[in-house]
């Protein structure tokens, strides 16, 4: 059976938690930790501008040597977003996933975040 973006984010849910690329990583940091999640859809004027995850913490902070109080996501997010609509096969956002090495990808209907996926999500159902 083939199954689309949409259904999968009706069975899982359309929660989608974001940031300002002005608020401090650090105010990043603590929204992914009380939520539990490993990214953040980085919006602007409520269009998608990038996304933020612990690896890019990891990669830019830490081992820079930088201030996750005094450095803004704008700085460490990354700005070209794979993105997937809801009419999309399942199967093939894993296949993008796994060839440029991300862990999310937001779902965007008519240019509307309607939700994100994580690694874990897709390859639950492949």
């Amino acid at each position: 059976m083939i199954m689309r973006v949409k259904k999968l984010l009706d069975k899982k849910g359309h929660d989608v938690y974001s940031i300002s690329p002005n608020a401090s990583v650090f105010d990043a940091l603590k929204l992914m930790a009380e939520k539990e999640i490993g990214a953040l859809v980085v919006l602007e004027n409520e269009k998608m501008v990038g996304i933020v995850s612990e690896r890019d913490y990891a990669r830019k902070i830490i081992l820079k040597g930088k201030s996750s109080k005094q450095t803004p996501v704008r700085e460490i997010m990354t700005s070209e977003v794979f993105h997937t609509g809801p009419d999309k096969k399942v199967r093939k956002c894993l296949s993008l996933m796994t060839k440029h090495h991300f862990r999310h990808i937001p779902v965007l209907d008519e240019g509307r975040l309607v939700g994100i996926l994580s690694i874990e999500d897709v390859k639950g159902v492949t």
